[in-house]
Parts: C-alpha cells; sequence; structure tokens
C-alpha cells in the first residue's frame, strides 16, 4: 500500500505540475526561459523522482543485486515494484496513461537505478528503447494500444534491430518483410535482445525493399509485432560477462504475420525511426554509466578510509588520493554530459552529436572508474565477495549496446565536422 501511495503522489505530481514545469532543461528550466537563465538547481519535482529512485535503489535494489547476479533470475519483483513507484515507462505520453517525464528528468531516474544494480537498470532502460520509435513515430490508436497496455500492469517490451550479421551495420539487416494483401510476412533473425524472452510486444526492424542497392533510408520498416505471434521463437537465455539478470535472446520470426495497422509512419521509414530512437535513448544510457561509475567511486572511497597499510588509512597515499580525485573528475564530467544531450531533447532540438558524446564518454569512464575500484581494492577487488569485481563485468557492456565507442567517435567526428562545411 505504502508503494501505491507513493505512484499516487508522483502520478498526481506529474498531473498537475508536469504540464506546468514541462522539463525542459537539466534544472529550472520555465524560468530560465524569462530570467535565470542556465541553471544548475533541480526542480521540487525532480528532486522528488530522483529521492524515490534513489531510496528504491539503494534499500531495495543494492542488498538483492549479488543474487540475481548469481542465479541470472529476471529480477521480476524488482521490476514489478518499479512500476508502482512510477519509475518505469517514464516516457509514455500523458495521453496513453503514463507520466509523459522529459529526458532529463528519466535519466535523473535511471542513474539512481543504475547505481543498485545496471542489470535490473537495463531491462527497465529495454522499455524505453523499444517503446520509443512508437513514441516518436506511432500514430494515436498504436500508441493507445500498445503504450497504453504498459501503464495497465507491470509489462515489457523489446526493441528488435540487431542480427547475427548486422550490429553497428544496421544497413546490413537481413530480416525481410513481405507485403501481401494487407498483411507483411516477415522472416529473418534477430539477437542480442534485451528483454527478448519477458517482451509482450517488439519494435521489428525489416527490409522491405527487395533491391540490395536500394539506399537504408528507403530500404526498411519499423512494425510493430506482438510477442505471442504464430512464427516467433525466442531462443535461449544469453549467458553474459555483466548485467547477468537482464534477459537477452536471439529470436526467429519464421512466416510471421503483422497486419499493415502495425507499420510506423509507412514503408521506408523504419530506419531513420530506428535512429531518431538512439537520439532519445542514448542520454539515459549513459546516464546509467554514470550511475554504475559513481557505485564504483563511492565503494573505492569507503574501502580507501578503512583500509591501512604503513600505517594509515590508504586513502592518504598520495597515488590512492590522486586514483579517487581522478575518478570522481570522470564521473562528474560524465553527468554533465548526458545532462547536456537529455536537455537538448527537453528543449525541442536535435541532439545527436551531445547524445553520442554523453554515451561515448560514459561508457569509457564507467569502465575506467569500474577497474580503478578493483585496483583500489587489490586482491580483495578480485572477488566476487566485494562489490566492485561486477561492476567492472557490468560496465564493459557500455560501450557495445546502443552504438559501440567507436560507432560514437564515427558519429561525433561526422557532426562536428559538419558544422564547418557550413
Amino acid at each position: 500500500m505504502a508503494a501505491l501511495r507513493v505512484a499516487r503522489v508522483i502520478r498526481s505530481t506529474s498531473t498537475c505540475c508536469w504540464r506546468a514545469h514541462s522539463s525542459q532543461a537539466t534544472a529550472a528550466a520555465s524560468k530560465s526561459k524569462s530570467t535565470a537563465g542556465f541553471s544548475y538547481e533541480l526542480t521540487e519535482e525532480q528532486k522528488e523522482f530522483q529521492a524515490t529512485a534513489r531510496k528504491f535503489a539503494r534499500e531495495e535494489i543494492l542488498p538483492v543485486a549479488a543474487h540475481y547476479d548469481r542465479t541470472g533470475e529476471y529480477p521480476v519483483p524488482l521490476i514489478k515494484r518499479a512500476w508502482e513507484l512510477g519509475l518505469i515507462n517514464s516516457h509514455i505520453p500523458e495521453s496513453c496513461g503514463g507520466l509523459g517525464l522529459g529526458s532529463f528528468d528519466a535519466c535523473l531516474i535511471t542513474e539512481e537505478l543504475a547505481y543498485g544494480c545496471t542489470g535490473v537498470q537495463t531491462a527497465i532502460e529495454a522499455n524505453s528503447l523499444g517503446q520509443m520509435p512508437v513514441i516518436i513515430a506511432g500514430n494515436e490508436q498504436q500508441q493507445k494500444k500498445y503504450l497504453g497496455r504498459m501503464t495497465e500492469e507491470p509489462m515489457m517490451c523489446a526493441y528488435c534491430v540487431t542480427e547475427p550479421g548486422a550490429g553497428s551495420d544496421v544497413a546490413g539487416l537481413k530480416t525481410k518483410a513481405e507485403k501481401k494483401g494487407d498483411e507483411y510476412i516477415i522472416n529473418g533473425q534477430k539477437m542480442w535482445i534485451t528483454n527478448g524472452g519477458k517482451a509482450n510486444w517488439y519494435f521489428l526492424l525489416a527490409r522491405t525493399n527487395p533491391d540490395p542497392k536500394a539506399p537504408a533510408n528507403k530500404a526498411f520498416t519499423g512494425f510493430i509485432v506482438e510477442a505471442d505471434s504464430p512464427g516467433v521463437q525466442v531462443g535461449r537465455k544469453e549467458l553474459n560477462m555483466g548485467q547477468r539478470c537482464s534477459d537477452t535472446r536471439g529470436i526467429v520470426f519464421e512466416d510471421v504475420r503483422v497486419p499493415k495497422e502495425n507499420v510506423l509512419t509507412g514503408e521506408g521509414a523504419g530506419f531513420k525511426i530506428a535512429m531518431g530512437a538512439f537520439d532519445k535513448t542514448r542520454p539515459p544510457v549513459a546516464a546509467g554509466a554514470v550511475g554504475l561509475a559513481q557505485r564504483a567511486l563511492d565503494e573505492a572511497t569507503k574501502y580507501a578510509l578503512e583500509r591501512k597499510t604503513f600505517g594509515k588509512v590508504i586513502a592518504e597515499h598520495q597515488a590512492v588520493s590522486f586514483m579517487l580525485a581522478e575518478m570522481a573528475m570522470k564521473v562528474e564530467l560524465a553527468r554533465m554530459a548526458y545532462q547536456r544531450a537529455a536537455w537538448e531533447i527537453d528543449a525541442g532540438r536535435r541532439n545527436t552529436y551531445y547524445a553520442s558524446i554523453a554515451k561515448g564518454y560514459a561508457g569509457d569512464i564507467a569502465n575506467q572508474v569500474a577497474s580503478d575500484a578493483v585496483q583500489i581494492f587489490g586482491g580483495n577487488g578480485f572477488n566476487s565477495e566485494y562489490p566492485v569485481e561486477k561492476l567492472m563485468r557490468d560496465a564493459k557492456i557500455y560501450q557495445i549496446y546502443e552504438g559501440t565507442a567507436q560507432i560514437q567517435r564515427l558519429i561525433i567526428a561526422r557532426e562536428h565536422i559538419s558544422k564547418f562545411k557550413e
């Protein structure tokens, strides 16, 4: 009941206050338009969301994170609890029963959840990735049907784009959709799909133009596919290096029939929709990386203030204190990067450049900070009885999923150079 009361408070707050504040800035956005300009101060509503997410992560996620890491179980109780608290599906518009939060607000929540466990946070965040194409390109009927159901009960969805032979090279997708009457027949295989075995529906990208020379922006179409459709074959849960409670699978589509009503925008629009979703979801991914890095820094700092060598705590050795300083610098800068990228979205501007900077940098520093935390722990850091080895394993995927570290640099370079060609 307490959880439901909190959820009601949050939803009430969103209804009466969120339209007014609109969450359109890193902090105090509504004031910035008329008076104060740039500000680091969070609104009261943002502080409330942050505090609720922090309490949930540290009191409910963190104590069981090691258990889910060892067993690989899907964290159903935690996902249900997050749904009750209003900490999941935050992007869903109010018109579909959601909170309709801005990107900045969602990122604040994401960072706090990731502090507790990025495996749990990834399972939650994958919902936002799956929903985003429907949010940005779905018509009213599609949104109400597929987004609306997710506000009625805890439910997952998934983003089906990656294939065994096409990860960063999205244009190399082989899954095909052939139009027959009022339906499309889909055949192909997807891989590394987060929430693949738990999703109620998928966003799926498939080739509809049979011409292999057709440009990507005309060759692919985005579909909403019901997960229980005949012909959908869900593979085994993959055993990954880190984030082990997240459900990652391959999915085969064999003669899967999808009604034309489930096409997003129209034939040929899928690539643009899929890439547009990344601009919206990369800031939260960066926020998750920052949450992990902050946790690693905190754990390392606490340990450095307890562990003694040569007659004093190791935090008093310059070698260790400088490591902590470098870690702190990286965490703070990565946080500012994701906040700028999210702010650009809420301000209504194209954020591709900032989204890739945030995702690329935060993913890198999460790995660096987690590795340094293990180093500060010494031999203990290499042992699973201590928390930092899990953080180091969990961090690696941030340099891979939703665009590798190298892809982010390609995007940043392209966007940067293009400014000088205009």
